[in-house]
Protein backbone atom coordinates (compact mmCIF):
# COMPACT_ATOMS: atom_id res chain seq x y z
CA UNK A 1 0.00 0.00 0.00
CA UNK A 2 1.25 3.45 -0.91
CA UNK A 3 -0.18 6.28 1.17
CA UNK A 4 0.60 9.67 -0.37
CA UNK A 5 0.31 12.88 1.64
CA UNK A 6 0.65 16.45 0.49
CA UNK A 7 2.68 18.48 2.97
CA UNK A 8 1.13 20.94 5.40
CA UNK A 9 0.72 24.62 4.63
CA UNK A 10 3.47 27.21 4.32
CA UNK A 11 3.15 31.00 4.25
CA UNK A 12 3.72 30.87 0.48
CA UNK A 13 0.83 28.41 0.07
CA UNK A 14 -1.39 30.66 2.18
CA UNK A 15 -0.45 33.62 -0.05
CA UNK A 16 -1.44 31.70 -3.21
CA UNK A 17 2.06 31.71 -4.72
CA UNK A 18 3.55 29.13 -7.05
CA UNK A 19 5.87 27.25 -4.71
CA UNK A 20 8.34 24.95 -6.39
CA UNK A 21 11.95 24.62 -5.28
CA UNK A 22 11.95 27.37 -2.64
CA UNK A 23 12.30 25.81 0.79
CA UNK A 24 10.10 27.49 3.41
CA UNK A 25 9.12 25.79 6.65
CA UNK A 26 5.56 24.92 7.57
CA UNK A 27 3.53 27.71 9.12
CA UNK A 28 1.48 27.21 12.30
CA UNK A 29 -1.51 25.82 10.40
CA UNK A 30 0.83 23.56 8.43
CA UNK A 31 2.24 22.05 11.62
CA UNK A 32 -1.30 21.34 12.87
CA UNK A 33 -2.14 19.76 9.52
CA UNK A 34 1.00 17.61 9.63
CA UNK A 35 0.04 16.30 13.06
CA UNK A 36 -3.43 15.48 11.73
CA UNK A 37 -1.90 13.57 8.80
CA UNK A 38 0.23 11.56 11.23
CA UNK A 39 -2.82 10.58 13.26
CA UNK A 40 -4.76 9.66 10.12
CA UNK A 41 -2.11 7.35 8.64
CA UNK A 42 -1.23 5.69 11.95
CA UNK A 43 1.43 2.98 12.12
CA UNK A 44 3.35 2.48 8.87
CA UNK A 45 6.36 0.50 7.67
CA UNK A 46 8.32 3.24 5.93
CA UNK A 47 8.17 6.98 5.29
CA UNK A 48 9.71 8.54 2.19
CA UNK A 49 9.82 12.28 1.55
CA UNK A 50 10.72 14.95 -0.94
CA UNK A 51 13.95 16.66 0.16
CA UNK A 52 12.23 20.01 0.71
CA UNK A 53 11.72 21.18 4.30
CA UNK A 54 7.92 21.41 4.18
CA UNK A 55 7.71 17.73 3.29
CA UNK A 56 10.43 16.58 5.68
CA UNK A 57 8.72 18.42 8.56
CA UNK A 58 5.41 16.80 7.67
CA UNK A 59 7.01 13.35 7.30
CA UNK A 60 8.80 13.73 10.63
CA UNK A 61 5.44 13.95 12.38
CA UNK A 62 4.72 10.42 11.07
CA UNK A 63 8.10 8.80 11.78
CA UNK A 64 11.52 9.66 13.20
CA UNK A 65 13.06 7.62 10.37
CA UNK A 66 12.38 9.57 7.17
CA UNK A 67 14.11 8.58 3.95
CA UNK A 68 14.63 11.15 1.20
CA UNK A 69 13.99 10.55 -2.50
CA UNK A 70 15.01 13.49 -4.68
CA UNK A 71 12.63 12.31 -7.43
CA UNK A 72 9.71 13.42 -5.23
CA UNK A 73 10.69 17.10 -5.30
CA UNK A 74 8.15 19.65 -6.55
CA UNK A 75 7.99 20.88 -10.15
CA UNK A 76 10.59 23.53 -10.95
CA UNK A 77 8.58 26.61 -11.91
CA UNK A 78 11.64 28.50 -13.12
CA UNK A 79 10.93 32.20 -13.62
CA UNK A 80 7.35 31.67 -12.39
CA UNK A 81 8.57 30.69 -8.91
CA UNK A 82 6.91 32.91 -6.30
CA UNK A 83 4.40 34.43 -8.72
CA UNK A 84 0.84 34.54 -7.40
CA UNK A 85 -1.31 32.00 -9.23
CA UNK A 86 -3.77 34.81 -10.01
CA UNK A 87 -0.97 36.84 -11.68
CA UNK A 88 0.12 34.17 -14.16
CA UNK A 89 -1.03 35.38 -17.62
CA UNK A 90 -3.92 33.50 -19.18
CA UNK A 91 -1.80 32.83 -22.27
CA UNK A 92 0.78 31.05 -20.10
CA UNK A 93 -1.88 28.80 -18.54
CA UNK A 94 -3.22 28.00 -22.01
CA UNK A 95 0.23 27.10 -23.32
CA UNK A 96 0.92 24.97 -20.24
CA UNK A 97 -2.36 23.06 -20.62
CA UNK A 98 -1.94 22.48 -24.35
CA UNK A 99 1.62 21.12 -24.23
CA UNK A 100 2.91 18.92 -21.41
CA UNK A 101 6.45 19.35 -22.78
CA UNK A 102 6.29 23.16 -22.36
CA UNK A 103 8.89 24.47 -19.94
CA UNK A 104 8.67 27.79 -18.07
CA UNK A 105 11.98 29.62 -18.52
CA UNK A 106 14.54 28.00 -16.25
CA UNK A 107 12.06 25.36 -15.10
CA UNK A 108 10.79 21.86 -15.81
CA UNK A 109 8.07 20.37 -17.99
CA UNK A 110 5.17 18.29 -16.73
CA UNK A 111 6.39 15.47 -18.99
CA UNK A 112 9.78 15.42 -17.27
CA UNK A 113 8.16 15.56 -13.83
CA UNK A 114 5.86 12.68 -14.78
CA UNK A 115 8.82 10.55 -15.90
CA UNK A 116 10.82 10.98 -12.70
CA UNK A 117 7.81 10.52 -10.42
CA UNK A 118 6.68 7.41 -12.31
CA UNK A 119 10.16 5.91 -11.90
CA UNK A 120 10.04 6.60 -8.17
CA UNK A 121 6.63 4.99 -7.81
CA UNK A 122 7.66 1.97 -9.87
CA UNK A 123 10.38 1.40 -7.29
CA UNK A 124 8.13 2.05 -4.28
CA UNK A 125 5.38 -0.23 -5.56
CA UNK A 126 7.85 -3.02 -6.23
CA UNK A 127 9.20 -2.69 -2.71
CA UNK A 128 5.76 -2.62 -1.10
CA UNK A 129 4.55 -5.73 -2.93
CA UNK A 130 7.85 -7.64 -2.71
CA UNK A 131 8.02 -7.33 1.06
CA UNK A 132 4.48 -8.56 1.80
CA UNK A 133 2.52 -5.44 0.97
CA UNK A 134 4.24 -2.93 3.22
CA UNK A 135 2.53 0.36 3.98
CA UNK A 136 4.81 3.08 2.64
CA UNK A 137 3.93 6.73 3.22
CA UNK A 138 5.13 9.19 0.60
CA UNK A 139 5.15 12.87 1.57
CA UNK A 140 5.41 15.14 -1.45
CA UNK A 141 3.88 18.08 -3.33
CA UNK A 142 0.86 18.85 -5.47
CA UNK A 143 2.44 18.23 -8.89
CA UNK A 144 4.18 14.95 -7.98
CA UNK A 145 0.93 13.71 -6.42
CA UNK A 146 -0.94 14.40 -9.66
CA UNK A 147 1.81 12.57 -11.54
CA UNK A 148 1.54 9.63 -9.13
CA UNK A 149 -2.21 9.44 -9.77
CA UNK A 150 -1.46 9.47 -13.50
CA UNK A 151 1.03 6.63 -12.93
CA UNK A 152 -1.58 4.58 -11.03
CA UNK A 153 -4.26 5.14 -13.67
CA UNK A 154 -2.02 4.73 -16.70
CA UNK A 155 -2.75 8.33 -17.70
CA UNK A 156 -0.35 10.88 -19.15
CA UNK A 157 0.98 14.19 -17.76
CA UNK A 158 -2.20 16.00 -18.85
CA UNK A 159 -3.97 14.54 -15.82
CA UNK A 160 -2.38 17.40 -13.88
CA UNK A 161 -5.12 19.70 -15.21
CA UNK A 162 -7.95 17.28 -14.44
CA UNK A 163 -7.58 16.70 -10.72
CA UNK A 164 -7.38 18.83 -7.58
CA UNK A 165 -4.99 18.12 -4.72
CA UNK A 166 -5.78 20.00 -1.52
CA UNK A 167 -3.30 21.03 1.15
CA UNK A 168 -2.47 18.19 3.58
CA UNK A 169 -4.64 15.74 1.64
CA UNK A 170 -4.13 11.96 1.71
CA UNK A 171 -4.30 9.57 -1.28
CA UNK A 172 -4.05 5.75 -1.24
CA UNK A 173 -2.84 3.39 -3.95
CA UNK A 174 -3.15 -0.39 -3.52
CA UNK A 175 -0.12 -2.33 -4.75
CA UNK A 176 -1.03 -5.81 -3.46
CA UNK A 177 -2.16 -7.27 -6.82
CA UNK A 178 0.89 -6.43 -8.86
CA UNK A 179 -0.60 -3.40 -10.60
CA UNK A 180 -1.45 -0.10 -8.91
CA UNK A 181 -5.07 0.62 -8.08
CA UNK A 182 -6.26 4.02 -6.85
CA UNK A 183 -8.25 3.49 -3.62
CA UNK A 184 -8.84 7.04 -2.42
CA UNK A 185 -8.09 10.53 -3.66
CA UNK A 186 -7.84 13.96 -2.04
CA UNK A 187 -9.06 12.78 1.38
CA UNK A 188 -9.17 15.68 3.86
CA UNK A 189 -11.49 14.19 6.47
CA UNK A 190 -8.68 14.27 9.02
CA UNK A 191 -8.72 18.09 8.78
CA UNK A 192 -12.41 18.73 9.49
CA UNK A 193 -12.23 18.87 13.29
CA UNK A 194 -12.28 22.48 14.54
CA UNK A 195 -8.75 22.22 16.00
CA UNK A 196 -7.33 20.99 12.73
CA UNK A 197 -9.23 23.03 10.16
CA UNK A 198 -7.36 24.30 7.13
CA UNK A 199 -8.21 27.80 8.32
Amino acid sequence: MLVIARHGRTAANAAGELLGRRDPALDEVGRIQAAAIARAVGQVDRVVSSPLRRCVETASMISHDVQIDDRLIELDYGELEGVAVSDVPLSTWEQWREDSSWIPAGGESLSDLSARVSAAFDDLAAEASRDGDLTIVVVTHVSPIKAAVGWALGAGPDIAWKCRVDQASIHRIDTSRGTPSLLSFNDTHHLVEPDYAVG
